[in-house]
Order: C-alpha cells, then sequence, then structure tokens
C-alpha cells in the first residue's frame, strides 16, 4: 500500500490544502525526497519531467517557514523578510512554480511573491516592502532586485534551485553562484534537475552540505523519456509540414496540444497558418511582451485555445493538465531539447502521443538524438500529408483535409426584419402628422 500525504508530519493546514487540491498520494520523487527534506536535509534531486518535483521541494519549505498566523511570528527578528528562494530558468515557470506553492501555503498566511523579467519593477517592490515570506523568481531579476537594496537575502535559509541543468544552458550559472553567496543564514539547499551536467555537480559540492542525491529513473528508462508517451517520427518536407500538422491535429481523441518550433519566426507563422485554416491556436516565442505570452498561456489554460505553438522558451515547467499531443514541428537541438519538450504531455501519470517532424536537413541532428535516447528510430519513414500511413497511426478520419470544417451559416428568416420596418415607418409618419 502506498504512502499517502496524511501519514506525513505534516501541518494540519499542510494536509488540508493538498486534500482542497487533489493530492492524496506522493509520487515517486515525493516519496523519496519528502523524509530527508522535511529533515532538513539537503538534496540533489534527478527526476524526469513532469513527475511532480515541485511538491516535493514546495511541501517541505512550506513546513519551515514562519507565517503571519503562527504564534512564532511574534519572537521573530526580521519580520517580513524573504525566508525561502526558489530561483527557476524561465518566466513561465516562475509563475507557475510560485502558483502552486501559494495554493498550499496562503491558508497560514504565507505571502508568495513570482519575480521575473518583462514586468515592471514597481510593483514587485511593493509586494516586497509589504513583507514576503517566499519568493521565486529568475535569476536574472533577483539579482537586479537585490543590487537595487530592494530584495533583502540575508535571512533566506533555504534555498531551491530549480531545472539547474537549463539554467547552465541559458548561461545563468555565474547570477546562480552569486546567489548563493548572497545567503550567509542558508541552512538547508535543494537542487533539482531533469540532467546533471558535470558543471551542476561541481556546483552542487561547493554549495551543498553533503545531499543525498536522489534519482527516480528506472535502469529501464535510462534515456530520460517518459515511457507512457507513445512516440511517431517523420521524415518530412519543409513545404508539406503544415499540411501534416493541420491533419494530425483532426486526429481522433485530440485535445490541448503543444507544437514547438526552434525558431521565433517559424513559431509565429505556424501559428498564424493555424488561425487562417480555422484552428484555435496561439503563440509564445521571446519576441512577444510579457503580458501578451501570459494571455496565451491562460487563454490555452482556460480552453480558449487548444494549439499553443511556441519556442522552447515554454518546454519547461508548463505544468497544464490534459495535454494529449506534443508535437516537434522542427525538430530539436539535442537529446535534452526533446526530453523536456515532449514531457509537456504524460504529466503526473498520464498517457499522451509525441510527433517529431524531421527535415532532410536535420537527419543528422535527429541521429544524435536517437543514439543519445536509444529510442531505435534512426531512420524516420518518409511521409506526405496525403500518406495513408499517417491517416492509420495517427487516427486521422478519412476525408480530413488542412482546413478545418466549418459549420453551414443558418440561414436567417427575413421576414420579422421586414415588419420591424413596416412599424417603425409608421411610428415616424405619426410623429409627423402630430408635430403639424
Amino acid at each position: 500500500m502506498s504512502l499517502t500525504f496524511e501519514e506525513l508530519p505534516l501541518r494540519p493546514e499542510t494536509k488540508a490544502a493538498l486534500k482542497e487540491h487533489g493530492f492524496t498520494s506522493p509520487f515517486p520523487i515525493q516519496e523519496m525526497v519528502l523524509p530527508i527534506a522535511l529533515a532538513d536535509g539537503d538534496v540533489i534531486g534527478q527526476a524526469k519531467t513532469g513527475t511532480g518535483k515541485t511538491l516535493a521541494f514546495g511541501i517541505p519549505l512550506i513546513e519551515r517557514v514562519i507565517a503571519p498566523n503562527d504564534s512564532e511570528w511574534k519572537e521573530l527578528e526580521h519580520q517580513g523578510l524573504p525566508q525561502v528562494l526558489v530561483v527557476v530558468p524561465t518566466r513561465e515557470l516562475c509563475i507557475q512554480v510560485a502558483k502552486d506553492i501559494d495554493e498550499l501555503a496562503n491558508n497560514r498566511g504565507i505571502r508568495t511573491l513570482a519575480v521575473y523579467g518583462g514586468r515592471a519593477f514597481e510593483p514587485q517592490i511593493d509586494s516586497l516592502n509589504a513583507g514576503i515570506e517566499i519568493v521565486v523568481g529568475t535569476p536574472g531579476r533577483l539579482l537586479d532586485l537585490y543590487r537595487q537594496g530592494q530584495l533583502k537575502l540575508k535571512e533566506v535559509s533555504r534555498l531551491v534551485l530549480d531545472e539547474a541543468d537549463e539554467m547552465l544552458d541559458l548561461g545563468f550559472l555565474p547570477d546562480v553562484e552569486k546567489i548563493f553567496t548572497s545567503t550567509p543564514k542558508r541552512t538547508q539547499t535543494m537542487l533539482f534537475s531533469a540532467t546533471m551536467p558535470g558543471d551542476i555537480l561541481n556546483l552542487a559540492r561547493r554549495f551543498m552540505n553533503q545531499p543525498i542525491h536522489i534519482r527516480t529513473q528506472d535502469n529501464e528508462d535510462e534515456g530520460a523519456v517518459v515511457s507512457k508517451i507513445e512516440q511517431h517520427v517523420y521524415r518530412a518536407h519543409a513545404m508539406d509540414k503544415i499540411e501534416m500538422l493541420a491533419r494530425i491535429l483532426q486526429a481522433e481523441g485530440r485535445g490541448p496540444t503543444i507544437v514547438f518550433c526552434r525558431t521565433k519566426r517559424t513559431c509565429q507563422k505556424t501559428a498564424d497558418d493555424l488561425l487562417e485554416r480555422g484552428f484555435r491556436s496561439a503563440t509564445i516565442h521571446g519576441d512577444l511582451a510579457q503580458n501578451a505570452r501570459e494571455k496565451a498561456l491562460n487563454d490555452f489554460k482556460a480552453g480558449k485555445t487548444d494549439v499553443l505553438v511556441a519556442t522552447d522558451v515554454a518546454a519547461r515547467g508548463i505544468d497544464i493538465d490534459g495535454i494529449t499531443h506534443v508535437i516537434n514541428y522542427q525538430c530539436p537541438e539535442d537529446e535534452k531539447t526533446y526530453v523536456h519538450r515532449i514531457g509537456r504531455t504524460a504529466r503526473a501519470g498520464a498517457h499522451g502521443i509525441a510527433v517529431t517532424f524531421v527535415d532532410w536537413d536535420e537527419m543528422a541532428r535527429w541521429k544524435m538524438i536517437d543514439m543519445a535516447l536509444k529510442l531505435g528510430l534512426p531512420e524516420p519513414e518518409e511521409t506526405y500529408s496525403s500518406s495513408e500511413h499517417l491517416y492509420e497511426v495517427m487516427k486521422i478520419p478519412a476525408g480530413s483535409t488542412g482546413r478545418m470544417v466549418k459549420a453551414k451559416p443558418v440561414k436567417v428568416e427575413t421576414a420579422p426584419k421586414v415588419e420591424r420596418t413596416v412599424e417603425k415607418r409608421e411610428r415616424t409618419r405619426t410623429k409627423k402628422f402630430k408635430s403639424t
């Protein structure tokens, strides 16, 4: 029988919040991390994306925070200064992690703030001045506020680095090291990542105290690809990709879908093409303003759109339930990007489908990805939008074209409108008669 959150030594408020949001039993990464983290030990957590890392570090953080509603609050010397810092690589992940933590923490009066670029400094500074217990932020904005003297890190006792390998890829390692050295009272450090490059391990050795390395990948899944994802790879012609995509988006059982592109230009063009073809699509890429990115993501979450076309800025940490398909419109740069892209589906134990288009000039790159992950798909089948096997394998209804079929317009009776016009003329004549 698996462990439940009720059996863990948690505060009643934390248990109530978990139950309210439908969390009853921990996932493997949570079950392994929580006993160590709740005992204040340093943790290196290595797990596939979409396996519940946020709660694995979020619950211990919430448990150790002294909240305004707690009896110990009066004895706290520096009330309102951040006690916990969570560092994440992207804005979208920042918003998501802050939301997840806040949902479990606000019933104790714990204040959580998301700090990221693309937004004005003033509202974030106002929140910090009003008092914040948990700060979730991206490295650049965190350091900007720290250097301005607005973000005070001297009382931070617990620090989490989430998606550490992405920090390395984006060149944030020097910023992260600065943040580490700016938290002198740090008593617990947790680091989470899907992969563990040498630079990340060196960082852990320098700033962590005898960390316990927890790895949830099993021997049959060394490639870090979620085994429940059904993967399909097609060799596709650049001029035919949009037609193939449009047909796959009409597949039976297709729900919310993310389409990944390597470049911002292709991302925007693909989203525009899909809109013109009748699909409810939105886009997220680096050229968009932050409020436009947030609106696109919120519309997708709310079901106003069901196709999100994104660059790799959205490949990490976007935790949206029910994504059935991930489509790599352009071949990923490497195996790590592939893993994180397709990890947007099959989250939290669900099943999902991943489709990758490989153009002729991308074959060498794909073979390297296939070799690294041992997928056994080094030579994708040449496929076109008219190929029978595409329809059969992807369960596309026969006769589907590159456009959504729109309902025929309903014929509106015009007689009532004519009657209303006649009545209006009669009223006008009556008024004229009375006036004379």
